[in-house]
């Protein structure tokens, strides 16, 4: 076929109206389930402080009948926590022009953007708890502070790997765990593991959190047994989302901001965010300063590792 003579044509054509939809699509990932699975607490100054109390070990306790001699036993002091409120911001700026003219997608730029800059601070957030090993720093007038995200706090209850591998030196926040060249295998087995240890200190952790790559690893551990096809609703499971240890049941929970080399066994009760009033994804203007208005959305807040025994982790597991 060919085009007929004279024939008008788009491509010639002038005035033809454009032809874009008023849908806008995102697919960066926005669930948080650490943030938003963990308790909310309310820190009041910038070192946010807690404390933990240890019990004495059980033992032996046998008493006479009628005993009136009263010994004293030991009193077992509270430990003091805390950590450190770190400042968090996004700050959208729009001119005036751009704010005034026609939209598609949205009908106020400003509001839009504002919303973007938030969901971006909440994956910011989700980041620095579950996926940097960063101890805390107090901070100064040139140095931002920061807090102590969770690799920071779990020493007790851990598999790593070997070479260099080291679990922070006290259970304070205080010093970052220090990852190892030598990468091993994520086995049921270290799972197992570390969900003993938990349980052998007193821990009740119900959420098991790991990234994409492990949560395909855990699907395939042999505890589950065969996948299984269900012919008449043309449906195949051949993933794990529950999974029952010795000690307890656990949430196998995928999370997009944690590395690949570590997971995480929680009890989400012991861990919570804890933000200095009015301070939690906060947004307010600025002073105008030219033709263009911005908005400063921030949140100010730090994490409280309520008891770090309740909780373990598997590190420097292998990638590929």
């Amino acid at each position: 076929m060919t085009l007929a003579t004279s024939a008008f044509t788009t491509y010639s054509a002038i005035g033809n109206r454009e032809d874009l939809t008023d849908d806008i699509y995102r697919v960066e990932p926005t669930k948080t389930p650490f943030w938003t699975g963990i308790s909310r607490a309310k820190a009041q100054a910038v070192n946010h402080e807690w404390q933990t109390q240890a019990l004495a070990a059980a033992a032996a306790n046998a008493q006479l009948e009628g005993d009136d001699a009263i010994t004293s036993d030991a009193t077992t002091a509270s430990v003091r926590l805390g950590n450190i409120c770190q400042i968090a911001r996004k700050s959208p700026r729009v001119t005036g022009t751009q704010q005034a003219v026609d939209h598609a997608g949205r009908d106020d730029e400003m509001a839009y953007q504002e919303m973007l800059k938030g969901l971006e601070l909440k994956r910011d957030v989700e980041y620095n708890m579950v996926g940097l090993a960063t101890a805390k720093v107090t901070g100064n007038s040139s140095t931002a502070r920061k807090l102590a995200s969770v690799m920071a706090w779990i020493k007790t209850n851990t598999e790593k790997g070997g070479g260099t591998a080291a679990d922070p030196t006290a259970a304070d926040g205080t010093s970052a765990r220090v990852d190892s060249a030598t990468l091993t295998a994520f086995t049921e087995a270290r799972v197992q593991s570390v969900i003993k240890k938990c349980y052998d200190a007193g821990g009740s952790p119900n959420t098991i959190m790991l990234n994409s790559f492990n949560k395909q690893q855990f699907s395939s551990f042999t505890g589950r047994g065969t996948p299984t096809q269900d012919q008449s609703q043309k449906k195949i499971t051949a993933a794990v989302d529950t999974y029952e240890s010795d000690f307890g049941r656990f949430k196998v929970v995928p999370n997009q901001f944690m590395r690949q080399r570590d997971v995480f066994v929680l009890d989400m009760d012991m861990w919570a965010y804890a933000p200095l009033p009015g301070r939690s994804f906060m947004s307010f203007t600025p002073a105008k300063t030219g033709d263009s208005d911005a908005k400063i959305v921030i949140t100010e807040w730090t994490l409280e590792s309520r008891n770090e025994k309740a909780s373990g982790g598997i590190f420097d597991l292998t990638t590929a």
